[in-house]
């Protein structure tokens, strides 16, 4: 098959932050489309350095034999970035518990960056559902726990912006 230059393949891979991906994971997914996994592996870890120590999704966009590496941001990940912590290092740490505090505007902040993938109705739903992800995290938002400050939405005593 002769290749195409304009085609564009998407690849969505799994990674740990600021570290090289194995070449048995790139290979299988990106071999195929003339690529070398070695090259794109480098370029992965170049673009999690601020994810250090997290796992992250990445979409590679391959047009013309080039790849472009975007970060797909969960939001876990974003809300562990919110936390601050120093980066961690997988092999030594394990199940780590995030006990620290977001301010409610920086969970607004987050839960804006995730509307366009979240599937609620208002700004209000993604605010809880941002709240759930805080709550599972385990860590408090704004001095509360997160479940409670979910509840209060729910019932009405708590304003939340529109946008």
């Amino acid at each position: 098959p002769k290749f195409d230059p304009t085609a564009v393949a998407y690849v969505n891979i799994r990674v740990n932050g600021a570290e090289v991906p194995g070449g048995s994971s790139l290979a299988p997914k990106i071999g195929p489309l003339g690529l070398s996994p070695k090259k794109v592996g480098d370029d992965i870890a170049k673009a999690t350095a601020d994810y250090k120590g997290m796992r992250v999704t990445c979409l590679l966009t391959i047009q013309n034999r080039i790849a472009k590496v975007s970060i797909v941001p969960s939001a876990s990940s974003l809300i562990i970035k919110a936390l601050k912590e120093p980066p961690r290092d997988r092999k030594k740490q394990k199940n780590i518990s995030h006990s620290g505090n977001i301010p409610i505007e920086e969970l607004y902040k987050i839960a804006r960056t995730m509307q366009p993938k979240s599937m609620a109705r208002g700004f209000e739903g993604v605010v809880k559902e941002m709240l759930g992800t805080a709550n599972s995290v385990g860590c408090t938002v704004d001095g509360q726990n997160p479940k409670e400050l979910s509840d209060l939405i729910a019932a009405g005593e708590y304003e939340v912006p529109t946008k």
